[in-house]
Formats: C-alpha cells, sequence, structure tokens
C-alpha cells in the first residue's frame, strides 16, 4: 500500500469559520434609539447650562443692583402665576398617563391624554400673556424688567415649542403602524415637557417666590 494512501484520512477534518454574527434588526433598531435619546439628553443639558447662566445673572443682579424694582412697583401678584404654575406642573403628571397608555397600545386613551397636556400648556401660555398685558413695567425698565421679559419669555418659547412638539405626535398617531418601530418621538417630547416643567419650577421660586 503507498503510505501517501495509508496516511490520507477517508474524511478530511471540517474547516470552521469564524464569522461574526450580524446584529438583527430589532438589536440594531433598540441601538439606533438609544443614541437617540442619549443625543436628545445631551440637546437638554445644554439648555440646562442656558438657563442656569440665566438664573446666576439674575441673582447677582438682584443682590448687587440698589434699586431692583423699578420705579413705582413694590412687587409681583403670585395669584395668578401660581395658579398657572399648577396647570403647568400637573401636566406633567398627566403626560406621563398618556404616554402609559401609549405603552399598553390604547391610541384613544394617549390621545385624550396628550391633548389634555397640550390645553394645559396652551393655557399656561395665555396666562403669561395676560400677565405680560397687565404688568406696569416693560421690557426697558431697568435691570429687573429686562431679566423678568427675558426669563419668562425664554421659558414661554420653550413652552410653545413643546405645544408645538406635541402636536406633532398627536398627528403621526393617526397613521397606521407609526409606533410598530418605537416610540421615541413621543418619549423625547415627554422628557422635554418635564424639562420644562423643572425649569419654571425654579424660575417661580426666584421670581414670584423671592421678592
Amino acid at each position: 500500500m503507498n503510505p501517501t494512501e495509508a496516511d490520507a484520512s477517508p474524511n478530511p477534518p471540517m474547516v470552521t469559520s469564524h464569522t461574526p454574527a450580524i446584529p438583527s434588526v430589532a438589536e440594531h433598531g433598540h441601538d439606533d434609539a438609544g443614541n437617540r435619546m442619549f443625543g436628545f439628553i445631551v440637546f437638554l443639558l445644554s439648555e440646562s447650562v442656558i438657563f442656569l447662566s440665566f438664573f446666576t445673572g439674575y441673582i447677582v443682579y438682584k443682590t448687587t443692583t440698589p434699586d431692583w424694582l423699578p420705579s413705582g412697583v413694590s412687587g409681583l401678584a403670585m395669584r395668578d402665576p401660581a395658579i398657572n404654575t399648577i396647570v403647568l406642573v400637573s401636566s406633567s403628571l398627566v403626560i406621563y398617563i398618556a404616554e402609559r397608555f401609549l405603552h399598553a397600545k390604547n391610541l384613544w386613551g394617549f390621545r385624550a391624554f396628550w391633548l389634555l397636556t397640550m390645553a394645559m400648556g396652551s393655557y399656561f401660555l395665555y396666562g403669561q400673556a395676560v400677565e405680560w398685558r397687565s404688568l406696569p413695567f416693560g421690557f426697558t425698565a431697568g435691570v429687573f424688567g429686562g431679566s423678568f421679559y427675558l426669563l419668562t419669555g425664554f421659558h414661554g418659547l420653550h413652552v410653545l415649542t413643546g405645544v408645538l412638539l406635541q402636536s406633532l405626535m398627536l398627528g403621526r398617531s393617526f397613521i397606521p403602524g407609526n409606533y410598530n418601530k418605537g416610540e421615541f418621538g413621543v418619549a423625547a417630547t415627554s422628557l422635554f415637557w418635564h424639562f420644562v416643567d423643572v425649569i419654571w419650577v425654579i424660575l417661580f421660586v426666584l421670581i414670584y417666590v423671592w421678592q
């Protein structure tokens, strides 16, 4: 017998490949949603820095300016702003309930509470506009006047943005299968709304409580 034939194995060893596993579409989608949410959180942190700089400036000016309030103004009325604050802060609970309905695939419950959140945000903006019209001072009324309108106006712009985003999410809820691939838009809008509410609580304490 030929020695080479005797050494040859009738069943050659199997060659195994080490091809890396390809992530599934679901895993890729989950990672993408996580990255988007991380980016949105970074955006909110950058907004927090802006508001923090405004808060710091307000505190410094208030504690160092001799004639802080405009001439003829002894303070700000708290009743209507307090009502607006209660409405806006309560809307955080309402939008959370709306999210719970969406997780439970109850679109009509989601739409009802989402629309209620929009109404509460719109009421806050209306109340702020009424307050502005009734104030006896304007934007140019000293450091206090400029600080007041800058802080409340910048926050009001964020509330308006939140209401517009909620309108967009409400409209998308009527698109069949819109939430089959995730609920990032609703989650991001809800997180933005909670951020807006927390910022207003700080503003309310600085401007209305600390007079």
